[in-house]
């Protein structure tokens, strides 16, 4: 698995996605285990969001083998590549963007109230931002429930019109809402995104126990053995960092 990170102009809120990115590859090889004892407790007591995942860092036994991105944690996977997104004004994360083929998943995390969840109201507002810019936008039921496919309107390179297409994915756990955002071919082709579905559903969820406003969002950072690139002919037994480069642009929404 390739690691990288990028820049971004502002924070994002919930209902919107993420804008430019810059590259930068580490090497990750490790592989966490199954939560399928997790799944089976949250069966248990109801829980469908257990099942289905992503979890929350209380309902798995061990973090070894996970990216560590602070407020997420990541499984890798072959041929995956990871960007982190900046904001330039304060130089904080707040994005991270799973590429895989021609596939990408935007994750951000946010703090959520106890007694109730974002994702309903969000996918309103995703809803008429997406008709502000003269897009449209089609509800559907997918692996995690309620999710959003939306269309804007783009130019080709050749000038020609056309559009591009989004898929907005939400999952409310305990004092926390996890958005996904799928773009490239898993937007529209569901065989495409199954590889990106099955990372989405191991994302463990960090939210910690201070209180923070709904709709805050939750801190990443770079995992702290990629924190600085590694001296000129310095032994490394762990993930290398790269300078960063631009990177691809991803889907912007709200």
């Amino acid at each position: 698995m390739l690691f990288g990170r990028g820049k971004k102009s502002k924070a994002e809120r919930p209902e919107s996605a993420a804008a430019d990115a810059a590259e930068a590859d580490i090497a990750v090889a490790d592989t966490p285990g199954s939560a399928d004892g997790a799944a089976s407790v949250g069966a248990a007591k109801g829980d469908f969001r257990i099942v289905k995942g992503p979890l929350d860092i209380t309902e798995i036994d061990s973090q070894d083998g996970y990216v560590d991105l602070g407020a997420l944690l990541i499984a890798p996977a072959e041929g995956l590549q990871l960007r982190l997104e900046i904001e330039e004004a304060t130089q904080r994360v707040v994005a991270v963007t799973l590429d895989l083929g021609a596939s990408s998943l935007q994750l951000q995390a946010f703090a959520a109230p106890r007694s109730e969840g974002l994702w309903e109201e969000i996918r309103e507002q995703i809803g008429q931002s997406v008709a502000s810019q003269g897009g449209e936008v089609e509800e559907v039921t997918g692996t995690f429930g309620p999710e959003l496919v939306a269309k804007l309107p783009a130019e080709a390179a050749d000038g020609s019109r056309g559009y591009r297409a989004a898929r907005f994915m939400g999952v409310d756990g305990p004092r926390w809402f996890l958005r996904g955002v799928l773009g490239g071919e898993a937007a529209l082709e569901r065989d495409a995104a199954a590889g990106l579905e099955e990372l989405f559903r191991r994302v463990v969820v960090v939210r910690g126990d201070n209180p923070m406003p709904p709709r805050e969002l939750l801190q990443l950072r770079l995992p702290k053995d990629a924190a600085a690139p590694a001296q000129h002919g310095a032994a490394q037994d762990g993930p290398a960092l790269e300078q960063p480069e631009r990177g691809p642009e991803i889907t912007q929404i709200g």
